[in-house]
């Protein structure tokens, strides 16, 4: 009797590996010049493979986005929830957003160029996750600035996010303890609010290096 054989599993690891080949190489050289077959021989897979994995270039992008969206809104969603104050909540949000521009640099380099060649509906709910994240922000922001109006608390968490991406598209060359002291410094200076503690980027740093 001849041995049926189930559908062949695809291996998270290759995925992985194709994430990670097509975040470098479309932050380097841009979405519409690389092919999917340039993604399949960086990431070591040959042939049709990786459409075992992905049937599209757009579907890539979108898995490549929303990964780094959902780093980022988990991360929000779960500090507020555990924070016991909305000191310490922000604190943590300016270092969890400084934690993901430094370790995933190269995913955030291709969501600000290409998040605009997304298909249309998954563009969509990536927009809906980048709202419900800056509300996580508002909501305890907003608490410890009550000198400010809404639009005002909107405008300077937004200016602590792009403060915290500044490094995306320029390379410092700075130890990643001092880029890290900046980068929280820059962000609590834009929202006008203290960390909850002076350890802060001393902290993150700890947690930088215990997720090499």
């Amino acid at each position: 009797m001849a041995e049926t054989r189930g559908p062949r599993r695809r291996d998270p690891a290759r995925k992985t590996l194709i994430l990670s080949a097509a975040a470098d190489l479309i932050s380097r050289n841009g979405y519409h010049v690389v092919g999917m077959a340039d993604i399949g021989t960086a990431a070591g897979i040959v042939g049709s493979g990786i459409y075992r994995h992905f049937p599209s270039k757009g579907s890539i992008l979108a898995a490549l986005l929303e990964q780094v969206m959902a780093k980022l809104g988990d991360g929000a969603s779960g500090i507020v929830e555990a924070a016991p104050d909305d000191r310490v909540a922000v604190t943590e949000l300016v270092r969890n957003h400084v934690r993901v521009a430094i370790g995933d640099r190269r995913i955030l380099q291709v969501y600000h160029r290409e998040a605009r060649n997304l298909p249309e509906e998954d563009l969509r709910r990536l927009r809906r996750s980048q709202r419900h994240y800056i509300e996580e922000w508002v909501a305890v922001v907003a608490p410890l600035r009550p000198d400010l109006p809404d639009a005002e608390v909107r405008v300077l968490v937004h200016a602590a996010i792009g403060s915290a991406q500044s490094i995306l598209f320029y390379n410092s060359g700075l130890p990643v303890e001092r880029l890290t002291e900046l980068l929280c410094g820059a962000a609590h200076a834009c929202l006008g609010v203290e960390p909850a503690d002076a350890q802060a980027p001393a902290a993150l740093l700890q947690d930088l290096s215990e997720g090499a």
